[in-house]
């Protein structure tokens, strides 16, 4: 479950302010609704992939014993 700040805060702020995981979490989510996003919906989805891209991607790249590979955002 996510436990975050939600869209309508978010849409208030830069996306540059916003976390890795708000950022992995509405990827996500919006990923999944592709097919049904209206123009809008695909602008905010396109915004969150550039910015995720600018920012070299979500995956951690080194892994620990308190760590996975993978931003959680939850």
């Amino acid at each position: 479950m996510y436990v975050g700040r939600d869209m309508t805060e978010l849409s208030m702020l830069p996306m540059s302010e916003w976390k890795e995981s708000e950022l992995a979490f509405f990827h996500h989510s919006l990923q999944q609704m592709v097919p049904y996003l209206n123009q809008e919906g695909q602008t905010k989805h396109r915004e969150i992939i550039q910015e995720i891209e600018k920012r070299g991607g979500l995956g951690r790249h080194e892994a620990d014993y308190t760590h996975g590979t993978e931003i959680t955002y939850d």
